[in-house]
């Protein structure tokens, strides 16, 4: 086996290490109005991750665009009575996948037929720490304008990564990437040593545009291997073809590219297809802490969505809620209850060394049911986290659109809880 196959091997299989706990699933494909209309998305195959997906018709005469197109687009990213918050995020406004992709086509179009409700929520679920992956109209979608003699602002953009994209002018033409010295993707795959990826289909896309400055803190991930001048004599050959940013440690990673590396189904273009979604997975916003929880102070957490009170907001499907608690030195008998709907299955975790997950809580209770409580007879003194995960989803079946909801729906709007610690002091029972 080569230094590569080794390499690609490792990249293929340490993806199910990753620390993703708490998330609905991995990642959500748009491939909605004036977007291709994917179904297959190889790359996250390959890597074992979980997926959905929207689709609409693509706008020809054999796939029209029809009304329902556009109801079932609203619906998914803008929220209905059964899921006030949308597909994307979670009722407390935390992103409910890990990842976005979204899809080539014209960028535009579909950032209009988004709405800025639409638009809103893709914003929200990257502030708060989902992570996005653009290519071509997805690249362009996520910036703040673009440029061909001057900079042209976009309303209709998303403004995830605040740059400027230009148009390479080439369309339906492969062209080579050179992987920037240094890049980070570089630490999944060697790509053959030679740091190059040949051969990448390209329509219409674009360019991170240096002379507007880029935004500090943007990664350069490859660059264009492309030595013909393209339309009106422009050069786009070492410009940059693919980049990554994060704003901040609670922010998701955006990561965009101006070629089209997502419908391959091996080789290189396929290892740097996956390593942009383990680059982006890996940048996803740490956990958010909802406030400290005091003995014998019982925290509800039962507001809605339009409350706007995140602290105290009812939890979604497969999601946690994270809590601090502080336990003196003298506190024994310690007991940390919960308390939900019968109907649901809420899991109860406490950690020492940071926000608790099934995979590393120190204590946990994880019987059936929405009522539960652990019972200890001390904890060392200081910091301890307390974690509520909401073990109950919605069921799902096949439809044209993509993945539609059945099951228990009322999850999608949140189960309410309460949470409470007491304990005693010793000497003063």
């Amino acid at each position: 086996m080569t230094k590569r196959n080794i390499v690609c091997l490792f990249l293929t299989l340490s993806t199910t290490c990753l620390f993703s706990q708490g998330y609905y699933k991995d990642i959500f494909m748009d491939g909605g109005i004036k977007l291709t209309s994917r179904e297959d998305l190889p790359a996250a195959r390959r890597l074992d991750l979980s997926i959905e997906h929207f689709v609409s018709g693509k706008d020809t005469d054999d796939s029209p665009l029809t009304l329902q197109d556009t109801i079932m687009q609203q619906l998914i990213f803008c929220g209905s009575e059964i899921d006030l918050n949308g597909i994307l995020l979670y009722p407390d406004g935390q992103p409910r996948f890990r990842m976005i992709y979204v899809n080539g086509g014209k960028a535009t179009r579909h950032g209009i037929s988004l709405t800025e409700k639409g638009r809103s929520n893709i914003y929200t679920f990257v502030k708060k720490g989902g992570s996005y992956l653009g290519t071509c109209a997805g690249m362009f979608l996520a910036s703040c304008g673009t440029t061909t003699d001057s900079i042209i602002p976009k309303p209709a953009y998303l403004g995830i990564w605040p740059g400027i994209a230009h148009s390479t002018r080439l369309s339906k033409t492969p062209t080579g990437h050179f992987i920037e010295p240094g890049s980070p993707i570089l630490k999944y795959c060697d790509f053959g040593e030679d740091m190059h990826i040949d051969s990448v289909y390209h329509n219409g896309g674009g360019f991170a545009y240096e002379p507007a400055q880029l935004p500090a803190g943007t990664e350069i991930l490859t660059r264009y291997d492309y030595e013909p001048f393209t339309k009106d004599s422009l050069s786009i050959h070492r410009k940059i073809s693919g980049w990554a940013w994060k704003e901040n440690y609670s922010t998701g990673r955006v990561i965009l590219t101006g070629s089209h590396p997502e419908s391959y189904t091996g080789g290189e273009r396929l290892d740097l297809m996956s390593a942009l979604i383990k680059y982006a997975l890996e940048g996803n916003g740490d956990p958010v802490i909802k406030g400290e929880i005091r003995n014998g102070e019982i925290r509800h957490m039962n507001k809605s969505t339009h409350d706007s009170e995140p602290d105290f907001t009812k939890i979604g499907d497969l999601q946690y809620h994270h809590f601090t608690v502080n336990i003196p030195e003298n506190a024994i008998n310690i007991k940390v209850e919960l308390k939900s709907p019968s109907i649901y299955n809420l899991n109860l975790y406490i950690c020492k060394e940071g926000p608790a997950f099934k995979q590393s809580a120190d204590y946990m209770n994880i019987s059936l049911g929405g009522n539960k409580q652990i019972n200890l007879a001390s904890l060392p003194e200081g910091k301890w986290y307390i974690a509520v995960e909401c073990a109950t989803t919605v069921d799902v079946k096949e439809s044209e659109w993509g993945e539609v909801y059945t099951g228990n729906l009322s999850v999608l709007n949140g189960v309410p809880y309460s949470l409470v610690i007491n304990w005693d002091k010793k000497g003063k029972l």
